[in-house]
This record gives C-alpha cells, sequence and structure tokens, in this order.
C-alpha cells in the first residue's frame, strides 16, 4: 500500500510539476521578450484625431470629478475630444456632478440589463444617434486618471494604423495599504511585462476593460458585449476577426483598487468567474483556429486565458516543493526549483521594467496572506459559491489628494 501511494505521489508530482513548468518557461519566455520591447511612441506635431471619451458610472459622484478635471488638463486640442458619462442606474449625484464638470451626460435607468457592458452598448448608440463626428472611441471607468499625454500617444499610434490599443492600466496610490501593493504586483506583470512580450513576438496584448482606444469603425462592426467579463470577450471577438489589439507603455490610466481583500471579493470573484466563462467559450475555439491558421496571435490569446493568476500558480508551487522535499529526489527538487526561481525573476522584472517604488517591493512580504485569500476564492467559485448578478465593487471611503 505504501509503494502504491508513493507511486501515485510520485505520477502526481510530474504531471502538475510538468504543466507548472511549462507554464512559468512561457512567462519567462515573454519576460525576455518585454526587454526588447520599444517603450515610446513618436508624437505628430499637430495631432488630428477626434476622440469621443465614454464613462460608464454607477453611483461614482466621489470620484468621477478627478477624472473629469484630469481630462481637461490632457496635452491634446480641446475642440478635438468630447467627454460623455453614461449615469447608470445611478441614485446619487452621478449626474449632476458630471454636468457640473463639463461633461455630456447621458442617464440610464434599467434594473434588468445591469452593468458596465449593457451600459456601454446603450452609450454608443446615443452617441451614434448624435450623429457627432469622432475617429476614435476612448472608454475609461470611473475611479480612473490617466497620464496628460494619453490622447497624444493614441493619436500618433492610429496614425500610424494601429487600430485598438491599450494603455498601461495601473494601480492608483499602491504605496498606500499592502493590499494594493499586491494589486500593482500583479497588474505590473499582467498590464505592462506580458503585452510587451507580446508585442514583441507578435501576439495581441488583450483588453483590460480601462484606458481602451478604438477606431471608430471597429465598434461599429463589432458589438460591444455585456457578460461579466465583457473586455475579454470582444478581444476574443476581434482576434478572431483579425484584428489585434497594440499596446500603448508610454501613457497610463490610473484606477483606484479596493484597500482591503474583503472589499476586492466581489471584483475578483467577477473576475475569475468571466475568465473561468470566458476559457470554456472561447479557448477551445482560440486554439483550433490558430492550429488551423497557424497564427501565434490566437495559440497565444488561448494561452493567456489558460494560465491561472500569479498568486495561484504561486501556492500550487509552493506545494510543489513540499512533494518534491518528501520525494527526496534531486530531479524533482530542481524541477520545482526551477518553477519557484522562475516566477521571482518574472515578478522582479516587471518592477524593475516599470521602476517600482520601494513600498510595491515591500507589500511582497504580504504574498503568503494574498496566496490564501485567492485560492480559498478559487474555492469557492469551483464550488458553485459565487454572485450570480453584477455587484459593485466597494470604494474606498478616504479621497484622493
Amino acid at each position: 500500500m505504501m509503494s502504491l501511494m508513493w507511486g501515485l505521489l510520485t505520477v502526481i508530482f510530474w504531471v502538475s510539476g510538468i504543466v507548472l513548468a511549462g507554464m512559468v518557461a512561457y512567462l519567462l519566455l515573454l519576460t525576455g521578450a518585454a526587454f526588447f520591447a520599444r517603450r515610446t511612441t513618436t508624437l505628430r506635431p499637430h495631432p488630428t484625431t477626434r476622440f469621443v471619451i465614454m464613462i460608464p458610472a454607477h453611483n461614482e459622484e466621489r470620484l468621477l470629478p478627478d477624472l473629469l478635471t484630469n481630462l481637461q488638463q490632457l496635452d491634446y486640442p480641446r475642440e478635438l475630444y468630447t467627454v460623455h458619462v453614461v449615469a447608470d442606474n445611478c441614485s446619487d449625484q452621478t449626474a449632476a456632478v458630471a454636468a457640473a464638470h463639463g461633461a455630456i451626460v447621458h442617464e440610464r435607468f434599467d434594473q434588468t440589463l445591469r452593468g458596465k457592458g449593457y451600459a456601454l452598448e446603450w452609450l454608443l448608440q446615443q452617441i451614434w444617434l448624435r450623429q457627432e463626428p469622432h475617429d476614435a472611441v476612448v472608454i475609461l471607468d470611473a475611479d480612473t486618471v490617466v497620464s496628460t499625454n494619453f490622447l497624444r500617444v493614441m493619436d500618433a499610434r492610429l496614425a500610424q494604423g494601429e487600430r485598438v490599443i491599450q494603455a498601461y492600466y495601473a494601480v492608483r496610490q499602491p504605496e498606500g495599504a499592502w493590499s494594493a501593493g499586491i494589486r500593482a504586483v500583479a497588474l505590473i506583470v499582467l498590464h505592462y511585462l506580458r503585452p510587451l512580450g507580446r508585442m514583441v513576438l507578435g501576439g495581441s496584448t488583450g483588453l483590460k476593460g480601462n484606458g481602451m482606444v478604438f477606431a471608430a469603425d471597429i465598434l461599429r462592426q463589432q458589438r460591444w458585449t455585456a457578460s461579466l467579463t465583457e473586455d475579454i470577450e470582444y478581444h476574443m471577438r476581434l482576434i478572431l476577426a483579425g484584428e489585434r489589439a497594440m499596446f500603448a507603455p508610454d501613457t497610463v490610466v490610473w484606477a483606484e483598487m479596493p484597500d482591503s481583500l474583503k472589499s476586492a471579493q466581489t471584483q475578483n470573484e467577477r473576475w475569475e468567474r468571466g475568465r473561468m466563462e470566458m476559457v470554456r467559450h472561447y479557448v477551445p475555439q482560440l486554439l483550433r483556429e490558430g492550429l488551423r491558421r497557424r497564427s501565434f496571435l490566437l495559440i497565444d490569446a488561448a494561452i493567456e486565458q489558460l494560465i491561472p493568476p500569479f498568486s495561484v500558480v504561486t501556492g500550487a508551487s509552493v506545494l510543489l516543493l513540499l512533494i518534491a522535499l518528501v520525494l527526496g529526489d534531486p530531479a524533482a527538487l530542481a524541477l520545482a526549483g526551477f518553477v519557484l526561481l522562475g516566477q521571482v525573476v518574472y515578478i522582479l522584472s516587471g518592477l524593475i521594467l516599470v521602476k517600482a517604488p520601494w513600498p510595491v517591493y515591500r507589500s511582497l512580504l504580504f504574498t503568503p496572506l494574498f496566496v490564501i485569500w485567492k485560492l480559498w476564492l478559487y474555492i469557492r467559485l469551483l464550488l458553485g459559491i459565487k454572485p450570480r448578478d453584477w455587484i459593485r465593487t466597494a470604494r474606498n471611503r478616504a479621497p484622493h489628494s
């Protein structure tokens, strides 16, 4: 019996170890490529692109003024962009606040079709009805601020022929709560390092739901979706249709993140449940089409969806190391060591590339707590303990300076 259990443990180790090693090797491939990526955009001296900026807002009277003030200070001709806010099912003063800050306000009330995806699709229809001339559409979350060069960079890239562009989506004030610092680490590798690597290798950066720019005809050809992770689904549809999302690393959108894990739970459950739905629905199609077309772009998009969050990979890697220690096999220890060391290189490379401040490095000390929390969240989802409807993420109480 002991020999049977030992043999079973060995098989489990090598199967899971090879899978994890494959994931880490792929992340290291993207990491190496990222260091060779171009990180600046040559701006045009006289921009001409006309932008419509769309902001979905549900009870955002506190944070929305920051964004609207920020947009008035962009380094871009004011006559070339308009700001539209959809006050979606609001019970506060979001609409009045938006109007007071110069935005074009659209109020929407629909208790059946609730959520960001429905609000964006509805707002698009309102903009088209106005017949407002525009060359590109920007989507920003209401809890966001952007770098002043945002539209200048997007103008230059659109002029170069890019049609779908994702800005670097980062955490606002990552030096605050340790949970915000950990989230900043996760977004640095997911939203900066990996997209940089994909640009070098010929992949698509993906859409992150915030800081997205589309050539105007894109949104007419491909209707916006209303799934839990509408940005991921829209990206899947775009690349299957032959489009490629490009990355603009030199312009940034900073978004507020919950300052506690409890506040972040509903947001993470929504993201992870939506991602699981995308895996089931799109990954087989992406792999099938990628092999048929011999397309790295499609195969890479499928792999991206199959790689769990780094906290889950880290937790599994620690378990792998413990099993290797039990087995006492030098080859097993070497494999487990590669998996863990590879993740250290991957994380530190991302922090180095973005020149992260010291508090973000310090937040890595809380990684064990974050890993335990994220694993528990995954267990809840696998057991079916999950929100069935869209729930607005809790906002931090303290105002930003």
